[in-house]
C-alpha cells in the first residue's frame, strides 16, 4: 500500500467526497485507511465503568484506500504514487504526475 499514516489526501468517493485531510491510521492487510475527521459514524457504546459512561459516540470508520488520493507536495493536486531508487540504494516515493519526491510523513 502506497499511502501511509500522516500523508495528506483528498477523498475521492463517499459522503465526504472532495474534502482534504491527513491519514490517521492505515491497515495494509485490509487495504483500508482512516482519515482524520471524516467518514464519521455514530456508535452506541455500553457503559464500562463509572468513569466511562455509555452513550452515542462519534467514531472514524475505515474506508478503502482506493477512495483516497495522495496530494502532490509541489502543487497540492491528487496524484498517483510511484517509487524511485536513489544512487545510494534507498527507495523513495515520488509523485507520478510531477516527479516530485513525497516526503516521509511526520508521525
Amino acid at each position: 500500500m502506497k499511502i501511509r499514516k500522516g500523508d495528506s489526501v483528498r477523498i475521492l468517493a463517499g459522503k465526504d467526497k472532495g474534502r482534504e485531510s491527513t491519514i490517521s491510521a492505515s491497515f495494509p492487510a485490509e487495504g483500508k485507511v482512516t482519515v482524520e475527521g471524516y467518514n464519521i459514524a455514530k456508535r452506541h457504546t455500553k457503559a464500562r465503568s463509572a468513569e466511562d459512561p455509555g452513550g452515542i459516540v462519534d467514531k472514524e470508520m475505515k474506508m478503502d484506500v482506493s477512495n483516497v488520493a495522495i496530494l502532490s507536495p509541489s502543487d497540492g493536486q491528487p496524484t498517483k504514487v510511484g517509487y524511485k531508487i536513489n544512487d545510494d540504494g534507498t527507495k523513495i516515493r515520488v509523485c507520478r504526475r510531477t516527479g516530485a519526491e513525497i516526503p516521509e510523513a511526520e508521525v
